[in-house]
C-alpha cells in the first residue's frame, strides 16, 4: 500500500464544485459508523490510503467531498447498512403514527433519518417491538442511513444555518401504547 494521504478539510455537498469536477472525483464508501468519527482511515476507489483528520465534531454525509493535501477530491457515497425501515400501517393506523415514533425515538436520543413517509434507525430489536405494538411496520434493509443531525450537532457540520431558540416544550399528552393479546389478528 502506498503513502497515506492526508484528508483534513471537507466541502459539505460539494457546494461550489462545478459537477465535471464531481464526476471526475475518486469516491469513498463509509457507514454511518465512520462517518460521524472526526478522525478515521479508509481507502478511495483509487486505492489511495486516506489518513482523515477533520475538525472535532465533524459529521461527514453522503455527497459531501474530502479534499486531501495534494488537492485531490474524493467524494463520500454513504454505504447501504442494515437499518430498521419504519412505515406507517394503512390498514391499522394513520401516517401520524409516525410522528409519535419519532417523538418516542427522539426522548430516548435514537440516531434517527426522517423521511415524508418513513422513518430508519439503526437495528435494535427492543425498539422494533415497541414500534410494532405502535402499529407500526418495522422491516431490515440495506440502505444508506443519513440521520439527523439535531439542533446541536447540526451546529458543528461544515455549514451552518442561523439557529433560532427552541420554544419552550409543553408537556406531552399521555399517549396510549395498544398490547396485542393472543387473539389479536394484526399481523405484519
Amino acid at each position: 500500500m502506498g503513502p497515506m494521504l492526508q484528508v483534513s478539510k471537507i466541502i459539505a455537498q460539494g457546494q461550489g464544485l462545478a459537477p465535471v469536477l464531481l464526476k471526475r472525483a475518486a469516491t469513498v464508501e463509509l457507514d454511518w459508523d465512520v462517518r460521524q468519527k472526526s478522525r478515521f482511515d479508509t481507502t478511495d476507489s483509487l486505492g489511495r490510503h486516506l489518513g482523515v483528520f477533520l475538525p472535532r465534531g465533524t459529521l461527514v454525509r453522503g455527497d459531501d467531498v474530502l479534499v486531501a493535501e495534494d488537492g485531490s477530491m474524493v467524494k463520500v457515497l454513504a454505504a447501504p447498512q442494515a437499518v430498521l425501515r419504519i412505515t406507517a400501517c394503512a390498514t391499522h393506523g394513520s401516517p401520524f403514527d409516525l410522528t409519535r415514533a419519532a417523538y418516542h425515538l427522539g426522548n430516548r436520543h435514537v440516531p434517527i433519518e426522517l423521511k415524508p413517509d418513513h422513518l430508519k434507525i439503526e437495528p435494535d430489536h427492543v425498539l422494533a417491538d415497541l414500534l410494532r405494538a405502535m402499529h407500526l411496520i418495522v422491516n431490515t434493509v440495506d440502505e444508506a442511513f443519513e440521520p439527523e443531525g439535531g439542533a446541536y450537532s447540526a451546529a458543528t457540520h461544515a455549514h451552518s444555518h442561523a439557529m433560532t431558540p427552541a420554544p419552550v416544550a409543553t408537556p406531552a399528552p399521555h399517549v396510549h401504547v395498544h398490547v396485542h393479546g393472543p387473539h389479536c389478528k394484526h399481523e405484519h
